[in-house]
């Protein structure tokens, strides 16, 4: 039996207040909703693909401790009015004409799809479906239209002016004399309008707004006649879907107390929640979709594999965390050893706090690949200055021979990934220090010792070590110093490790090319 206290996971926390929540019984429905919204404003990034993959990992947890059955929904809010024109669009000027059109009514700029809503769902889908999440789509136009809504946007108009009363003191005063839960989509111009709702029919289920000219004019709530404003939108949502489970960013937080108490006054119970903070670009500001500022999800799978950027996403969701590329390599190490850790661990209370069981669940891959990093191989490309796979793995064959086939595959993914980030990243910025008289010395007496020593990488880690020692440098710099000289670079895996995995002959090549500069 599982000590659940002694699990020290934050999708396991969430899991037992989820499993509390529901009085430890299976809902009505069947199973338990977790639902994740989606703006398709701009292109998905990886905050959006972050909020997916974190209410994956709780769904893993829950369904460990319960056994209940899941479901989890990814909801485009598609039916949105275009606001403001995205800067990664083409032709952006042509689209001010269709400002405040459903998104799922705006043209696709890319040619691709029937709308700008549809291409926005498209490229998040394809996404999430590389990663195998089990998951259903829900298009909110969909839902509007087909009057899947229908039943709670009636409450919605009979709990009309307990709604504005709990809504109105929020607002400016301006804004108080037009707001209404309600925002109609102009019949002549298919536009969402924000306007002031002067009568509300219950029995036709119709209200009735000023236009532009000041004429009536009468509308059915039903059927995606009308859409909701946002706040009384979320919470009609988790009423009419009966969600469980709710994850959001920081930014929505502040609005929790609106969403539950909509939620109550449609007659349901809001559902747990958890609220994450926001991602931030290496200048500290917040990734925006219409930006386009940050890490994409396809720039970072350009560099780091699909379980890097799932860890990343696991790791401190209540933190601020910066996203930009430096941290890719970083990230990518850390995952490798907490497969290690897992692979090697037979607690299964220490196995449930390993961040690979919410990656993988219980079957993570099987690999062995000893002191081989993605550090490793980057410096590796980077002695080498090459964009071969088959320069590499000359290398990597000559110390360790006894990789498996698996083992291989999984170390030459990693290479290509490698490879792009030298060539992208570390190559444009090399800057090779050129040795000083003491600092050929230096060199010069490592070159002596390499002639002896066996081929170690600890016995190299220690004589390269002790040079700098008995020579009373400081030995942060004397490391700096041999990777910004032999590699261009100011920092690099272990440098014993490095030599070993180089070749002794090879390390004493690059020396005695930078001696004779």
């Amino acid at each position: 039996m599982l000590e659940l206290d002694q699990i020290n996971s934050w999708p396991f926390k969430e899991a037992e207040l989820i499993l509390k929540k529901i009085g430890n019984k299976v809902p009505a429905k069947g199973y338990v909703l977790f639902e994740t919204g989606y703006g398709p404003s701009g292109f998905p990034h990886i905050g959006t693909f972050g909020e997916v993959v974190r209410n994956n990992m709780v769904q893993k947890a829950f369904a460990r401790i319960s056994g209940i059955p899941t479901k989890l929904i990814c909801v485009s809010d598609d039916m949105d009015g275009l606001r403001k024109i995205p800067d990664t669009i083409p032709n952006k000027e042509h689209y001010k004409q269709y400002l405040d059109l459903p998104l799922t009514k705006v043209p696709d700029p890319f040619g691709e799809c029937n709308s700008y809503g549809e291409y926005m769902n498209s490229r998040l889908r394809n996404f999430l479906d590389s990663f195998n999440f089990k998951y259903e789509f829900v298009s909110a136009t969909e839902y509007y239209k087909s009057g899947k809504f229908n039943e709670y946007l009636i409450k919605v108009l009979e709990k009309y002016d307990d709604i504005m009363d709990l809504m109105l003191p929020t607002l400016g005063q301006d804004r108080q004399k037009t707001y209404s839960p309600f925002l109609p989509i102009c019949p002549k111009t298919g536009r969402v309008l924000q306007v002031q709702v002067v009568e509300k029919d219950l029995a036709s289920r119709k209200i009735t707004y000023l236009d532009e000219d000041k004429k009536a004019i009468t509308v059915s709530v039903l059927d995606g006649n009308c859409k909701l404003q946002w706040k009384p939108d979320f919470a009609m949502r988790w009423a009419a879907l009966d969600v469980d489970y709710e994850m959001y960013g920081k930014d929505i937080q502040a609005n929790a107390y609106l969403y539950d108490k909509i939620c109550r006054i449609l007659g349901k119970s809001p559902p747990q929640q958890m609220s994450y903070e926001l991602f931030l670009d290496e200048n500290g500001q917040k990734i925006s979709k219409s930006k386009g500022n940050g890490v994409t999800i396809e720039e970072w799978l350009k560099y780091g594999s699909q379980e890097s950027l799932a860890l990343f996403m696991y790791q401190s969701p209540k933190k601020a965390k910066k996203l930009y590329y430096d941290i890719i390599p970083k990230i990518f190490d850390e995952y490798l050893q907490h497969l290690e850790n897992y692979n090697n661990e037979l607690d299964e209370c220490k196995r449930l706090s390993n961040p690979i069981f919410y990656i993988h669940g219980n079957t993570p891959p099987k690999v062995n690949l000893g002191k081989i990093s993605f550090t490793l191989l980057l410096n590796l490309v980077n002695a080498c200055n090459t964009d071969s796979k088959e320069v590499a793995w000359g290398y990597i064959d000559n110390s360790n021979p006894s990789l498996t086939k698996n083992d291989r595959k999984y170390i030459d993914s990693m290479l290509g990934f490698a490879i792009n980030y030298y060539q992208d990243f570390v190559k444009p910025k090399k800057q090779y220090k050129i040795p000083n008289q003491e600092e050929i010395k230096l060199l010069q007496h490592l070159l002596e010792v390499l002639d002896i020593i066996e081929d170690d990488a600890e016995k190299i880690q220690n004589a390269i070590y002790k040079i700098g020692k008995d020579n009373g440098l400081d030995l942060k710099h004397w490391f700096s110093s041999l990777y910004e000289i032999l590699l261009g670079t100011k920092e690099g895996p272990r440098i014993g490790t490095f030599v070993k995995f180089y070749g002794i002959k090879e390390t004493k090549q690059l020396i005695l090319d930078k001696i004779k500069l």
